[in-house]
């Protein structure tokens, strides 16, 4: 049905700016075949007047022209719809082409190579090397989560969505109904804000995290949409990375790298224990968790009670 539709636009679309004078809607009818087909004149109407919406909605201007008999005509005129002349230098170039590369292990790796083609047609200089001038770079974002392209979706076209979740500190995933707002990856994870319509506020998720697939929603946002969405400085927050306290925790010996590479101070213990100084912000206790019996948290005691909170609900399931 997509693919009928975006033939039928495209078809719509270049009797419009092939045209010389206005065309009525029933030459357009007897030009297109999907409108040929359609089963009355109350069903292509219909039909019509949403694909030329659909057009407008593109970017094609269309002009509505009535004839000395009052029959109505449309058409585009190409100097109406015609860009300016594209010019760039190698600098520009050169970010368009490493932008273009970054893509190239997603989806989206088509219509970036066929974005670079298009510039070449509307005027980038044949001399000019979208990659050489940065050819040791190798940009890569990795997109391998199922959940990437249908919320890459739901983000561009406004649609609440409803997946499975689990959380770092459950046993099983629950179902969360999201109005989402943008993607970003972060650290080499993608990231998805949104309003949260069963918590009633702002939430992050990964999409590692989200299980089997995300389903739709017809109906429309209920939150409005901030202008601008700090996603990554929302997931530092909720990963600890903004602190502004430190705590001290006890880890057992040859484990834990990730959490050793933060500390501000490592004591040695002996028995296979060491001591570090940590820096503690928002969700440091989700993060600790995830090391189990290898951390201990001596200080703070309102840190020690939350790993503990979060440890017992693992354990409960």
């Amino acid at each position: 049905m997509a693919i009928a539709k975006a033939e039928r636009l495209m078809n719509l679309a270049l009797c419009l700016l092939g045209t010389r004078r206005p065309l009525s809607k029933r030459e357009l009818r007897e030009s297109i075949e999907a409108y040929l087909e359609a089963g009355s004149d109350d069903s292509f109407n219909r039909m019509f007047e949403r694909d030329k919406d659909d057009l407008r909605e593109l970017g094609l201007v269309i002009a509505t022209v009535e004839n000395l008999d009052g029959e109505v005509g449309y058409l585009a005129r190409r100097d109406s719809n015609r860009l300016p002349p594209i010019t760039l230098d190698a600098e520009e170039a050169a970010a368009l082409g490493l932008a273009a590369k970054v893509w190239q292990q997603a989806r989206l790796a088509g219509a970036a190579s066929g974005a670079l083609q298009k510039l070449r047609a509307a005027g980038l200089p044949e001399d000019v090397d979208p990659y050489g001038a940065h050819g040791a770079l190798e940009p890569r974002i990795p997109v391998h989560e199922a959940a990437f392209e249908p919320l890459m979706l739901a983000c561009r076209d406004r649609r609440p969505v409803v997946f499975e979740y689990r959380k770092a500190s459950a046993a099983r995933p629950e179902p969360r109904h999201v109005e989402p707002w943008a993607l970003e990856c972060w650290r080499g994870h993608w990231y998805l804000a949104g309003f949260d319509r069963d918590r009633g506020a702002e939430r992050v998720f990964r999409l590692s995290r989200i299980t089997g697939k995300v389903r739709s929603r017809g109906t429309g946002f209920t939150a409005p949409v901030p202008d601008v969405v700090t996603v990554r400085e929302t997931v530092a927050g909720w990963a600890g990375e903004i602190a502004d306290r430190s705590a001290l925790i006890r880890l057992r010996s040859g484990s834990g790298y990730p959490l050793r590479a933060k500390a501000t101070k490592v004591r040695e213990l002996g028995d296979g224990w060491d001591e570090l100084e940590i820096p503690y912000g928002h969700g440091l206790d989700a993060w600790l968790v995830e090391f189990g019996p290898d951390v201990v948290v001596v200080e703070p005691a309102e840190l020690r009670a939350d790993v503990v909170d979060r440890l017992r609900a693992v354990a409960k399931g």
